[in-house]
């Protein structure tokens, strides 16, 4: 059976507009999980009902991180959506750098408390915490010192 290409266009439409419910997503031990990425770092995250503590590479997310401000934001997720220390998160999280792998661990909180809770998903889109941060560092040119900065130019 083969649709024409405005049958297929109301077939897409309808389906817009029947948007299936998200659906809770837990595993066997109660956890979400989800991924998170910002710049060149990748976190890994797994929440699950707890008492507020996070875990970042199988050390206290506070000393891991070092600032206060980077432990702030890792926890705009779960106050946009009053979460506070309702949530024990576990996190692996390779490259970049501390500040990159801030951002990626509240991306990745961010999707898994939509995993855990798919209410939450309202909240957190409208505080823009679910878009990924696509900003990376510019590529070197060649002929130039970085990527776009260049020799001093003297006339005399």
């Amino acid at each position: 059976m083969s649709l024409t290409a405005k049958e297929k266009v109301i077939k897409v439409d309808q389906n817009r507009i029947e948007a299936e419910p998200r659906e809770q997503k837990i595993d066997a031990q109660g956890r979400a999980y989800a991924t998170g990425k910002r710049k060149n770092a990748v976190a890994r995250v797994w929440i699950k009902k707890g008492t507020g503590k996070v875990e970042i590479n199988e050390r206290d997310g506070r000393t891991y991180l070092g600032r206060e401000i980077l432990f702030n934001i890792i926890r705009f997720p779960f106050s946009a959506t009053k979460n506070e220390n309702k949530f024990d998160v576990v996190a692996t999280i390779t490259g970049g750098g501390l500040t990159g792998q801030a951002g990626a661990l509240a991306h990745g909180i961010s999707k898994a408390l939509i995993a855990f809770e798919p209410s939450n998903h309202q909240a957190l889109k409208a505080g823009g915490f679910l878009t990924r941060d696509s900003r990376v560092v510019e590529r070197k040119k060649y002929g130039l010192k970085k990527a776009r900065k260049g020799q001093t130019y003297r006339k005399r």
